[in-house]
């Protein structure tokens, strides 16, 4: 568990301030989250390392003050901030192949996942190459976890379970799957899921674990199924101007400090997933871990919304599809 600190920030541009001895270098970073998520943490283990091995400072406005996820890319593009936190499929409306991770049971598995992720791979390097031309050079991936399906009275054990039913939703694609399985999708942002199910908005939710556990939806859901149909990854982007006006010597250190946060933040939701499953037991949940034939009628059931996506997603979708496949 990432341990919590206080940490108070000053609105400040970059700056070069010129002195005798050296010359400061301070980045900005927008996160959504509060900084007690396990993403602001993670951003704390990179700020640490950066200040200790260099002149550069690092300055972390949270809880969205000053751009929210979807303002991100944008902003950071623009240059209208050093850096953010995004999450993935932010990028959608210029790359349509980002989505890849929400392309039903394509990456259903924690190793299919840290292969894709994985830093140079068949993947990712394509999609860090395909943001590096929205005029952002990608850091490092947070992870978020797996996606679940939340129900009350009994688990989600087919495809048949979605129809007729309202669900929670938080992208497209997972949207496009929901309809392709007979549901009705709503799009609920995370702060307002725990309200939609306790008012009966929706029957069935969609999150992650950390979801679950952070809002408690024990209170408002009964059943998990571990359906993971889709992963959730979060970037950490700098602007590619600023980027390339740092020294070499402080991009190397970027880069350090990137990979070992990247590290740290992937091996912490493993174990955070594993932990949150006995929690919403403990809290009188039940979950339910669907078994190889009911994974292989949810996939059967879904491939009509691959199809659709590769039409938008066009060549590059075709290559990362092409690519998972082989993980």
């Amino acid at each position: 568990m990432f341990e919590f600190k206080r940490l108070t920030c000053a609105a400040t541009a970059v700056f070069f301030a010129v002195s005798p001895a050296m010359a400061e270098t301070t980045l900005r970073i927008t996160l959504q989250l509060p900084m007690a998520s396990h993403l602001g943490q993670n951003l704390l283990i990179f700020k640490e390392e950066v200040e200790a091995n260099s002149d550069m400072k690092i300055e972390i406005f949270d809880s969205a003050q000053l751009y929210k996820d979807a303002e991100v890319p944008e902003a950071v593009g623009a240059g209208e901030i050093e850096m953010g936190v995004a999450s993935l499929t932010r990028f959608v409306g210029e790359i349509p192949a980002v989505d890849i991770f929400y392309m039903p049971f394509v990456l259903n598995t924690e190793e299919k996942v840290r292969a894709a992720v994985a830093p140079g791979s068949s993947v990712r390097q394509p999609l860090d190459d395909a943001i590096r031309e929205t005029g952002s050079h990608v850091l490092w991936w947070q992870a978020y976890g797996g996606n679940v399906l939340l129900s009350k009275g009994a688990p989600l054990k087919n495809p048949e379970d979605m129809k007729g039913q309202k669900a929670r939703v938080f992208g497209k694609w997972l949207g496009e799957w929901v309809k392709e399985l007979g549901g009705a999708p709503t799009l609920i942002s995370g702060s307002e899921q725990f309200l939609a199910y306790q008012r009966g908005t929706v029957d069935i939710g969609m999150t992650g674990l950390s979801g679950v556990v952070s809002r408690k939806l024990w209170e408002v859901m009964d059943t998990i199924t571990l359906v993971n149909n889709a992963d959730i990854e979060f970037l950490v982007i700098i602007n590619g101007d600023v980027w390339e006006g740092l020294t070499d010597a402080q991009r190397e250190v970027l880069t350090n400090a990137a990979r070992n946060a990247e590290t740290a933040v992937r091996d912490y939701m493993t174990q955070f997933e594993a932990d949150a499953v006995e929690k919403a037991k403990a809290n009188g949940m039940t979950v339910h871990f669907p078994t190889d034939e009911e994974v292989a009628a949810w996939r059967a059931a879904s491939a009509p919304v691959i199809e659709t996506w590769l039409k938008e997603a066009g060549p590059l979708g075709q290559q990362l599809l092409d690519a998972a496949s082989q993980f």
